[in-house]
C-alpha cells in the first residue's frame, strides 16, 4: 500500500511539473455536447458524433497543432473517441507528448440561501469516475467553481462552499492518480472597480488555498485575473 501511494505521488509530481513546462500551455477542448451544438448551429452543421469527432480530429491531428501544448482537457466523449482511421485520440496526444486531461465536474446549481450564487455538482461516484478516466489514459482533471462579484457577493457561504468543494475534488483526484487543476472562476460581470476585484480575488484564493492545504498539497491552480467587464482599469496596466 505504501509503495503504491509513493508511486502515485511520484507520478503526480512528474505530471504536474510537465503541465507547467515553460513555453507550453493547456488547450481546453472540453466543450459539452450542448455547447458544441450551439457552435455547430451557427454554421449549419448537425450536432452528431461524427461531426464532433471530425472537429476534434482537426484540433489534434493538424500538423504542428500539439507543438506548444503540455496538456489537453477533454470532454468525456472525446476521451473514448478515435480518429476516422480508428486511432484513439488519447494515443494521438501521448505520441505528441501531450497529457490527456478530463473535465470531471457536472456544472453548477444554485446555492440555497444566497442571491443566485452557485455551487458545483459532480461528487456522486467521482472516485469511480476518476479511476475509470485514469485507466482510459487521463492524467489530470479540471473542476470549475463559479463565484460572482456584487454588492454583497460573494457571500462567505459561497466562498466556503466552493473552496471546500474544490479541495474535496482535488484529494479524490490525487487518490486516483489524476493531477487536479483547481479553477475558482470569478465572473467579470458587473460595475465593480479593479480594487473591489482584487479584494474579492484575494479572499477567494485565500479560502481555496486554506481548504486545499487542509486536505493535501499538490494541485495546479487556475486562478482568474478578474477586472469588471466595465472597469476603467485592468490588472497589469497603468491607471
Amino acid at each position: 500500500r505504501i509503495m503504491v501511494v509513493s508511486l502515485l505521488s511520484n507520478e503526480l509530481i512528474k505530471n504536474a511539473a510537465y503541465i507547467g513546462t515553460p513555453g507550453k500551455g493547456i488547450l481546453a477542448a472540453d466543450e459539452s455536447t450542448g455547447t458544441i451544438g450551439k457552435r455547430f448551429a451557427s454554421i449549419n452543421v448537425e450536432n452528431v458524433e461524427d461531426n464532433r469527432r471530425a472537429l476534434r480530429e482537426l484540433l489534434f491531428c493538424t500538423p504542428g497543432a500539439l507543438q506548444y501544448l503540455s496538456g489537453v482537457i477533454l470532454f468525456e466523449e472525446t476521451l473514448y473517441q478515435s480518429t476516422k482511421g480508428g486511432k484513439p485520440f488519447v494515443d494521438i496526444l501521448k505520441e505528441g507528448n501531450v497529457l490527456p486531461g478530463i473535465k470531471v465536474d457536472k456544472g453548477t446549481v444554485e446555492l440555497a440561501g444566497t442571491n443566485g450564487e452557485t455551487t458545483t455538482q459532480g461528487f456522486d461516484d467521482l472516485g469511480k469516475r476518476c479511476a475509470k478516466y485514469y485507466e482510459a489514459g487521463a492524467r489530470f482533471a479540471k473542476w470549475r467553481a463559479v463565484l460572482k462579484i456584487g454588492p454583497t457577493e460573494p457571500s462567505q457561504l459561497s466562498i466556503n462552499q466552493n473552496a471546500q468543494g474544490l479541495a474535496r475534488y482535488a484529494i479524490i483526484c490525487q487518490e486516483n492518480g489524476l493531477v487536479p487543476i483547481v479553477e475558482p472562476e470569478i465572473l467579470v460581470d458587473g460595475p465593480h472597480d479593479i480594487d473591489r476585484c482584487a479584494y474579492v480575488t484575494e479572499m477567494v484564493l485565500a479560502a481555496c488555498y486554506k481548504a486545499l492545504n487542509d486536505q493535501s498539497p499538490g494541485t495546479c491552480p487556475s486562478p482568474s485575473g478578474v477586472p469588471s467587464s466595465r472597469a476603467p482599469s485592468r490588472p497589469g496596466l497603468v491607471r
